[in-house]
């Protein structure tokens, strides 16, 4: 199986490559790109020299394009696309239905890959995006269970993409209107989910008290593991319940499960975070490829390694063994 891996800088892009990765993905710095934060990603020069050095590895170089474009400001995501191109991506992941028409029209050689940010879940729409636009694969939402995702392969003719490993952004597949109603500034159209500049901590009667936006949304014991300040993370109190609403703070580690999404039909397995260390984007790589290798070779996958990397040291399947409330 294919084991795509994120890189949010050109030296996480090499650490990857050079730790096994088959693929990996990446943006440019700016708004087109669904990671848009200080410090990370790519200019076009950078991108340039970054798939070229997976090409000379024998590896391949995605590029997302994974933001909605703006009304009045639709060119700076065709610009993209073309930049892509230019540089010989492998691929570009796209979600906006405009910017997949831009493309197919455009660069008919480019292949495209339909992002998760589409929130694609059934066949008649995936085999939509497959027929109007020549998509040649899906990055499944992280709702489906292992036997959802093998109805879904056995009525499409494309490849498909799941998340393996890293957070767990199950609200409609990143359309956080929390996040944009808080901070004024939209997930899906500024790249930006909980800019750091509208986090505040404060310590209140021996609580750590995380904001986000001038909203209190979690409140941490002096010991406790405070989650990411993201809205859909925050502990809340609904009717006579306290918790997490949403989502709980546990990251995806779906290792275990990687022979039931083979025989799901699975094509490819992604690895998220490229907003991550080089050395956490390292580590990650290449504990996953052995996990890929040891399957194909009829060795026995073993989870739970990289417990010490996720959020909170806690890990969930998510919704491939659903379970949430």
């Amino acid at each position: 199986m294919e084991l795509v891996c994120p890189a949010g800088t050109p030296a996480a892009f090499r650490a990857a490559i050079d730790a096994g990765a088959h693929t990996v993905y990446c943006g440019f710095n700016d708004e087109t790109n669904a990671r848009n934060f200080p410090g990370l990603n790519f200019s076009t020069e950078e991108l340039a020299t970054s798939v070229a050095y997976a090409h000379k590895k024998g590896a391949h170089a995605l590029v997302a394009i994974n933001t909605f474009p703006r009304a009045g400001a639709v060119e700076l995501w065709h610009k993209r696309v073309d930049d892509a191109a230019k540089v010989g991506a492998d691929a570009v992941i796209l979600a906006d239905i405009g910017l997949l028409d831009y493309a197919s029209k455009k660069h008919p050689n480019l292949r495209l890959h339909l992002s998760v940010q589409a929130a694609a879940a059934n066949a008649d729409a995936i085999s939509f995006y497959a027929r109007a636009f020549g998509v040649k694969r899906v990055v499944l939402p992280r709702v489906l269970t292992v036997q959802e995702i093998a109805a879904v392969n056995r009525d499409i003719d494309i490849e498909t993409e799941v998340f393996i490993f890293g957070g767990l952004c199950v609200m409609a597949e990143g359309r956080c209107s929390l996040s944009s109603y808080a901070t004024g500034k939209s997930p899906n159209m500024n790249g930006a989910c909980s800019p750091a500049s509208h986090v505040e901590y404060r310590e209140e009667d021996d609580e750590l008290v995380s904001r986000l936006g001038g909203f209190a949304i979690h409140r941490v014991g002096a010991k406790e593991a405070a989650p990411y300040p993201t809205l859909c993370k925050g502990c809340f109190t609904a009717g006579d319940y306290k918790g997490h609403v949403f989502e709980d703070p546990a990251s995806l580690d779906a290792a275990a499960l990687i022979p039931q999404l083979a025989e799901a039909g699975v094509t490819a397995l992604k690895i998220e975070g490229r907003q991550r260390s080089r050395s956490y984007t390292e580590a990650v790589v290449r504990n996953f490829r052995k996990a890929v290798d040891d399957y194909a070779a009829g060795r026995q996958v073993v989870g739970g390694a990289l417990r010490d990397l996720t959020e909170g040291q806690t890990t969930t399947a998510g919704s491939y063994r659903k379970t949430w409330r």
